[in-house]
């Protein structure tokens, strides 16, 4: 997964032309290092239709503030540059596949 920073959220994020997973967390958060292999996984499985990137809260504190990010782990599902859909912790695969395709 690629790391987004403040300054290359909205290239990465807001200008992409797919459907995009941002995932919020930090070095220190135990359910967000169990998150991360079940998003490398999905990612695997979606392929070219998706795009799922990180973004550590306390590297990228201005998007997290942007964005009202105030638990973690937090994933925001981005569609042409709009927030479409938001979950909050540590979710089994199923939710979040179910979110996705919801919006590919």
């Amino acid at each position: 997964m690629r790391k987004v920073q403040d300054n290359s959220f909205d290239p990465e994020v807001i200008q992409s032309d797919k459907l995009t997973v941002v995932d919020f967390g930090a070095e220190w958060c135990g359910p967000c290092k169990k998150l991360t292999p079940i998003l490398e996984d999905i990612s695997e499985q979606y392929g070219d239709n998706l795009k799922i990137v990180e973004v550590d809260v306390g590297e990228a504190p201005e998007t997290a503030m942007k964005y009202g990010v105030t638990s973690i782990p937090q994933l925001l599902f981005f569609k042409d540059g709009i927030v479409k859909a938001t979950m909050v912790g540590l979710n089994p695969p199923g939710k979040i596949k179910q979110k996705i395709e919801k919006y590919l």
